[in-house]
């Protein structure tokens, strides 16, 4: 039996710019990586900056009707209150160059990284005056490259830069202080609504909203363990549940389930069966992509994109059965009445992969990191024949 998705689902896949472009040397990632804070440096990355073309291309062979890649801030403004008409005017290529392709362009305008002036001189999200700044840069982008936007995405998991830069200290600005935590968090609401009552000004019918990294909790075994799970689920979704008069959609992406008990030593901890992983290590739980959707749903009540679901998978033998497992629990969401519009595979081409460098292989093509030479792998083609026929077959 083949499991048909609407007739307009939007099948996509996903990449952000430091991930892939190379040579963003003028962010506080860059910076991170020269004091020795990943495992390797993103150098030329993927040289997509370059290859740009080569990447569009490979994604109109799958088959995509829609592109997700982000902006890169430092390179659109290398000095405060200074934009660079060479950045705006190659991005602006880029996304021509996808519609022409006829794929709809996916914009996230921060993904992760910020201008190393900016860290330099006001610290990072903990400062008030970085909500100022976005705003500024947002309004640009917006009216240099509006119209060639078709789906705004302010922030990209805003929870991820949060717990690794201001509690664990893994990630740039490498605090360790959850009152400087809560103060960025608030400054990235701000400036989500902000950008969101500009994008409206500037171009009212866009949609606009962010991409959460949405997990599944479950308690472990009691009821009474359903406490750790709804003070996960609370602390998780804080930024969407005040966010939620300024979005249009909620984008998800969905990688981890977790299922937790309470503990005397921690809040938390985690106790997952663990039966298929990663290659880091990351639980494969194709049912939790049904019960965050469900509750996406349940919560806020809008139209849901999948904007980024995937796995390192350097050998490539769990792909596509992941992807088809994921489709599979989705497509049980859709026929309960989820109204979910997309899904985006994370990502079309191994990428730098933040702290652990270029080891985990995330890509539905192979990247030869020595000549940048893209190879399709077989699960590439099997979410190929996925999009061809806008199902699977059961």
């Amino acid at each position: 039996m083949k499991l048909v998705f609407p007739e307009n689902f939007i099948w996509g896949v996903a990449y952000s710019s430091h991930q892939v472009e190379g040579n963003n040397d003028n962010n506080d990632w860059w910076a991170w990586e020269q004091k020795g804070k990943t495992k390797e440096k993103s150098g030329w990355a993927c040289d997509s900056w370059n290859r740009y073309l080569i990447d569009h291309q490979l994604a109109q062979e799958l088959g995509c009707s829609a592109f997700r890649l982000s902006l890169e801030w430092s390179r659109i403004e290398p000095i405060e209150g200074k934009f660079s008409v060479a950045a705006l005017e190659h991005y602006q290529r880029v996304l021509r160059d996808l519609k022409r392709r006829k794929m709809k362009r996916v914009v996230t305008l921060w993904h992760w990284t910020l201008p190393l002036w900016l860290v330099e001189r006001y610290g990072g999200w903990h400062k008030k005056e970085i909500v100022d700044l976005f705003i500024k840069y947002c309004e640009k982008v917006l009216k240099e490259l509006g119209e060639e936007i078709d789906i705004f995405v302010t922030l990209n998991e805003p929870i991820v830069p949060l717990n690794s830069g201001y509690l664990s200290g893994q990630f740039p600005p490498g605090k360790h202080n959850p009152f400087l935590y809560r103060r960025a968090r608030q400054h990235l609401i701000l400036a989500h609504q902000e950008s969101y009552r500009i994008a409206k000004k500037i171009k009212p019918l866009l949609p606009v909203g962010i991409t959460t990294l949405y997990n599944f909790f479950e308690p472990a075994s009691s009821h009474w363990q359903w406490a750790a799970k709804k003070v996960s689920d609370w602390y998780n979704h804080y930024i969407l549940d005040k966010i939620n008069d300024f979005q249009d959609f909620v984008g998800i992406d969905y990688y981890f389930h977790n299922k937790i008990a309470l503990s005397f030593k921690l809040p938390f901890y985690q106790c997952n069966e663990n039966k298929k992983v990663s290659d880091l290590g990351w639980e494969i739980f194709p049912r939790g992509i049904y019960g965050v959707t469900k509750d996406a749903w349940e919560r806020y009540q809008k139209p849901i994109y999948i904007f980024e679901n995937g796995l390192a998978d350097a050998k490539d033998q769990y792909r596509a059965e992941f992807i088809y497992d994921h489709l599979r629990w989705l497509y049980k969401a859709i026929q309960e009445g989820v109204d979910i519009r997309g899904y985006f595979h994370w990502s079309l081409i191994d990428n730098f992969e933040w702290t652990k460098g270029f080891k985990p292989r995330f890509g539905l093509c192979e990247i030869n990191y020595q000549t940048m030479a893209r190879r399709p792998r077989s699960s590439f083609y099997s979410y190929q024949k996925i999009i061809q026929v806008n199902g699977i077959e059961e």
